[in-house]
């Protein structure tokens, strides 16, 4: 559990503090207070990157050379702290109870974190690759020591691209191909099993969930692979029937990096017929089972950000999503009406009001 995010240089932030509650945080105030900017710090302390852009000067405050993100964070075994800081151009810099620590992933109380931003409905509405890396990055979750089955199976994908321009410029034979194919096969089945796992695992809940958060029809989360084969040999066959094509364009135009995860609802892609409001229960929805499996697998249920979801759920829907979040775990809100967020329990509830990216909120000492 996170009890307390300081901040400093932090978007619009110079300096802020905020205490957590142990289930729920509601942040609140006006649009363009600073209100998203703490939960991307939270975000950032946990992960150690921003959920909202991949230009990492965006998170620094503007005219600082540097931001800094600390968090004090309560286990079973007591009270501990991480801070991560960043300077634009360099390594993260991370110290875990005060000492230096290489990867934010090693740090064994490092609480992991599940988001939701309005932005993030391109995940459902965009490119293929969107779900393909996010599917990778819940695999990564889940296992752990199998997070490197993306990054072995783009480096052999790599080598196997440059070949392919090498005999095409008839700087190697075709035959030197055979190797590659058959080690990105054995590669490509490895990754494409470990994403077929995490979908049959989310799948039921984010079904269950989005029937809860009023989507009727049931959600429905296919793994959709290019490939049919069930053996290395009969991947790299595959890739032979294909090398024509692939010797013309240059790159390889078969395997998982062109895979797809579809999101439908009565048979139908919710990316092309789906409604915004369908849209965004789907992706709440996904989100939210994906923490409960994440929860299953590690035994650590995680940080729920949610942003700005409350104003477009009627009352009924509203209560039913504050009962889930705050079953287990804890759960950071933002809203622009306090009124919208059910308050449950006031004993594990904590109120923070944002204005001018200025943080009003007695924190405790």
């Amino acid at each position: 559990m996170i009890r307390r995010l300081r901040v400093r240089d932090v978007r619009c932030y110079e300096s802020a503090e905020i205490a957590l509650g142990e289930r729920l945080t509601v942040i609140y105030g006006a649009n363009g207070s600073g209100k998203t900017n703490l939960l991307e710090a939270l975000y950032f302390g946990c992960t150690g990157r921003s959920c909202r852009t991949s230009n990492d000067r965006e998170f620094v405050r503007f005219d600082q050379p540097a931001a800094r993100v600390e968090l004090e964070i309560d286990t079973e075994d007591g009270a501990h702290q991480l801070a991560v800081g960043f300077e634009p151009g360099q390594p993260r810099r991370v110290t875990a109870d005060g000492g230096p620590v290489e990867r934010l992933i090693d740090v064994p109380f490092r609480p992991l974190a599940c988001v939701f931003l309005p932005d993030r409905l391109e995940l459902i509405k965009g490119a293929p690759s969107l779900r393909r890396d996010h599917l990778d990055r819940l695999v990564a979750g889940l296992w752990p020591a199998r997070a490197s089955a993306r990054t072995d199976y783009g480096q052999a994908l790599a080598q196997r691209n440059a070949l392919l321009l090498r005999v095409r410029g008839q700087a190697a034979q075709p035959s030197e191909l055979d190797v590659w194919d058959l080690e990105l096969g054995r590669l490509a089945l490895a990754l494409s099993a470990e994403r077929e796992r995490a979908v049959d695992l989310v799948a039921p809940p984010a079904r269950e969930i989005a029937d809860e958060l009023g989507l009727p029809g049931g959600l429905e989360l296919l793994y959709r692979p290019r490939s049919k084969a069930d053996s290395a040999e009969a991947f790299a066959a595959e890739l032979l029937e294909r090398r024509s094509s692939d010797l013309e364009r240059g790159f390889s135009g078969h395997g998982p990096h062109r895979d797809e995860l579809l999101l439908s609802r009565e048979r139908r892609e919710l990316r092309v017929y789906g409604s915004q409001g369908e849209q965004r229960v789907a992706l709440l929805s996904l989100l939210l089972a994906e923490r409960q499996i994440l929860a299953d697998e590690r035994g650590r249920t995680p940080l729920l950000l949610l942003d700005d979801v409350m104003s477009e759920l009627d009352a009924e829907r509203r209560e039913r999503l504050v009962a889930r979040i705050t079953a287990s775990g804890q759960t950071v809100v933002t809203t622009t009406e306090l009124a919208h967020v059910p308050s449950g329990d006031e004993a594990d509830l904590a109120l923070v009001e944002v204005s001018g990216g200025v943080v009003h909120q007695e924190v405790p000492a």
